[in-house]
């Protein structure tokens, strides 16, 4: 089954075999954005915010269980950060593209995708990966996550 979720992650990349080479030789491949999938960036204290948990453990199964697609952990670019991968034809991406906070990201842009066996730190790992080849969040379900990331931060920045 991972086999058949590393060529479905590969056919991202424009040449295939270079996503095989980077996933070889680093554990992580830049993938552009916008074909097969997006990414939705989310900023770890709005994900800890709506799911209460701040320990790893307990914020990747409430990610699982709210999101129900694969989500990527990386803690190298701009702090501790989680991407939530979306269908880029999705309905919601322009206003997901408008969002300062939390930004749907597509054209022009590459994201470092982790070998689909990297489950655990350091580096960029898989806080959920795919259970097939296809399977990406709904961005209603993202939409959810961040309101209520929102929400909770709203209350804390008023208490």
């Amino acid at each position: 089954m991972d086999r058949l979720i590393t060529e479905w992650l590969a056919r991202a990349h424009p040449v295939p075999p270079q996503a095989h080479a980077e996933w070889s030789h680093q554990g992580v491949a830049l993938l552009p954005l916008g074909g097969l999938f997006a990414a939705v960036r989310l900023p770890c204290e709005l994900v800890q915010a709506a799911v209460g948990y701040e320990e790893p453990a307990p914020v990747a199964a409430a990610i699982q269980e709210w999101l129900s697609g694969p989500v990527i952990h990386d803690h190298r670019t701009a702090g501790a950060t989680y991407y939530a991968l979306i269908n880029w034809g999705a309905g919601v991406i322009q206003q997901l593209e408008q969002d300062e906070d939390a930004p749907c990201l597509g054209k022009g842009t590459y994201l470092g995708v982790p070998r689909i066996d990297r489950r655990k730190p350091p580096g960029t790992y898989w806080v959920v990966p795919p259970r097939r080849d296809g399977d990406l969040c709904r961005p209603a379900a993202v939409r959810s996550l961040v309101a209520a990331g929102r929400r909770e931060l709203a209350q804390r920045a008023n208490a």
